[in-house]
């Protein structure tokens, strides 16, 4: 088979989505299938990064937007998605993000006649923030040059949340609705992302495959608490989304019964600097350490480092960093929004409490801090969970839908 993907995010650029393409593309291609790749260019494009000879990348100019760099305005090119479709000899289109090279997807399929696959990485509607003109206009950046500048920002960002979030939501959703219902096939990470969409209206056939993970890199054995002073975990991109203000303040309650404690971060992102901000305004910036960015490759050395993992993110259509952790043995802490109790159940190898409840993740992680009997199990069922999601069973589902859309294209 011959695969068209089309995506605003890739390697060298490190997050799910991107993660995600490389594992399926590099295992099906291993199996005789080819791929090419519409993904943005990027400066350091030709940083190393495996892909099989199968695989072609095809990079398309882009500028950053101005609310948030990572994420990349893609320029249309008709010479470069002929170049994908028609020389390359393309016989469906996967797309994996709802931007602008996911629209050209859209038109692609129609125009070629072509199978279309979605696969649902991103909630949307929990993106607004993005589109907001606060931050499209950098007014956070501009009010840095003011005495009151964090004041004024602060409440600015409760003023715009407070009038105009449910309106954006509300069209987000309505966007998103529109945009994957063009396709012929929806591919949903967990099964209760699945339930979302359908609830919210979508009526596209929806198939749950994995994003998976990969035992050959991440795997541990069951651990047990040592009497070492604890060491919290958080792996991820640093945005404003991601919630990692809660957990700064869940930790400020945690020092309160485990003084000895370390919160380390690991990541970038646009909400970095306003994080410090938030860790020395809470007096426990000595005790949590910011690392950056940390190549995906010293992951697996990383994670069996710690003793539990902690997520306040509340916007997870899966989460890979969760089960990379939960893979290591680590129990986890996170919050009940969208996919996360598939992934952290509660009792089981972890909790899940409201999202913006610092307290009771506080509560939480003492709790399993603290028994050591609740720990070892927490840990063993993590393994257990994370075995579920192998990678290679997950690709090998993603080719049998492939085949069966084409086969039903081409009856």
């Amino acid at each position: 088979m011959k695969i068209a993907i089309f995506t605003d995010t890739f390697l060298p650029k490190i997050d799910g989505v991107a993660i995600s393409i490389h594992q399926f593309t590099n295992i099906l291609a291993n199996k005789g299938h080819e791929f090419v790749i519409c993904a943005p260019k990027y400066k350091d494009e030709n940083k190393d990064f495996e892909l099989h000879p199968n695989i072609k990348v095809i990079r398309f100019k882009n500028a950053p937007l101005p609310s948030y760099p990572d994420v990349k305005i893609v320029l249309p090119s008709r010479k470069k998605i002929k170049e994908a479709i028609t020389k390359f000899g393309a016989e469906m289109i996967h797309l994996h993000t709802p931007g602008l090279l996911g629209q050209y997807a859209l038109w692609t399929s129609k125009y070629y006649k072509i199978p279309l696959i979605g696969t649902y990485h991103t909630l949307i509607s929990e993106q607004e923030m993005y589109i907001s003109l606060y931050r499209l206009l950098n007014i956070d950046k501009l009010m840095d040059y003011f005495i009151l500048g964090k004041k004024i920002k602060k409440n600015l960002e409760k003023l715009e949340k407070k009038t105009t979030s449910p309106i954006k939501k509300a069209l987000l959703w309505k966007y998103n609705n529109i945009f994957y219902e063009a396709c012929d096939v929806i591919i949903s990470p967990t099964e209760l992302i699945r339930q979302e969409l359908i609830n919210k209206g979508v009526k596209r056939t929806i198939e749950v495959i994995s994003n998976g993970i990969d035992f050959s890199m991440f795997s541990g054995t069951p651990k047990e608490i040592t009497n070492h002073p604890p060491r919290l975990l958080h792996v991820g991109r640093i945005a404003y989304e991601k919630n990692c203000d809660v957990l700064l303040k869940a930790f400020f309650e945690i020092k309160k019964e485990l003084p000895k404690a370390k919160l380390e971060i690991y990541g970038d992102g646009p909400a970095l600097k306003s994080l410090k901000e938030e860790a020395k305004s809470l007096g426990i910036f000595d005790s949590v350490i910011f690392h950056g960015f940390v190549s995906r490759s010293e992951l697996p050395k990383i994670y069996p480092l710690y003793d539990i993992f902690l997520t306040a993110s509340t916007m997870e259509t899966q989460g890979l960093v969760v089960l990379e952790a939960m893979s290591c043995g680590l129990p986890c802490v996170g919050v009940n929004s969208f996919a996360l109790p598939e992934l952290i159940q509660n009792d089981v190898n972890g909790y899940t409490v409201e999202p913006g409840d610092y307290q009771t993740i506080a509560k939480k992680t003492i709790e399993i801090l603290t028994n050591k009997e609740k720990y070892k199990k927490f840990s063993e069922n993590s393994i257990q969970i994370a075995k579920t999601h192998d990678v290679y069973e997950c690709a090998n589902k993603l080719e049998n839908l492939y085949k069966r859309i084409l086969e039903k294209n081409n009856n």
